[in-house]
């Protein structure tokens, strides 16, 4: 978990400028892909993404200066928009209202109470495991797949370990 507002602020920028690659890469043909029927479609699960930033961070108390619809936007450049604009407020609303000694505070997060240093760890890893199957997804749409935590088979150099020619 998060001790510092600077610790999360460096993690979470860190995480979403490399997120937001993911999201740039999305087309509008490609947000109808799912992995089955039932299954959230890729738009739907990039929406869940932006959409969770406010919502979650909104059960602590903190408000985030931007509108999101309630359905997502027709268009993947919306959708990316919407991410990086989540991601910005939501680091700037951490900035300007919580303190590193407030990041202890508890609050009741859906029935459990949780710090608000729990909320921002949990937080980020809602949204790589999201992002993980957004990866899936985009691969299956035939997209190129930008690596969050490492390089991605599409950024391995030709003769690297595991690759056709190495």
């Amino acid at each position: 978990m998060y001790h510092t507002v600077e610790e999360f602020i460096a993690d979470h920028l860190e995480d979403s400028t490399e997120a937001q690659k993911l999201f740039d890469a999305l087309t509008d043909e490609s947000l109808g892909q799912r992995v089955a029927e039932g299954f959230r479609t890729l738009g739907e699960l990039a929406w869940h993404i932006a959409a969770c930033v406010p919502e979650m961070a909104g059960q602590a108390g903190l408000k985030l200066a931007v509108d999101l619809a309630e359905e997502p936007p027709a268009t993947a450049g919306g959708i990316a928009q919407a991410y990086r604009a989540v991601c910005e407020k939501l680091r700037q609303a951490v900035r300007e209202e919580w303190s590193s000694e407030a990041l202890a505070e508890k609050f009741d997060f859906y029935g459990m109470e949780w710090s608000r240093s729990k909320l921002l760890w949990e937080m980020m890893k809602h949204e790589a495991h999201h992002r993980g199957q957004m990866t899936v997804l985009m691969r299956q749409a035939g997209l190129p797949v930008h690596g969050v935590y490492g390089p991605s088979k599409d950024e391995w150099p030709p003769a690297a370990p595991g690759s056709a020619a190495g």
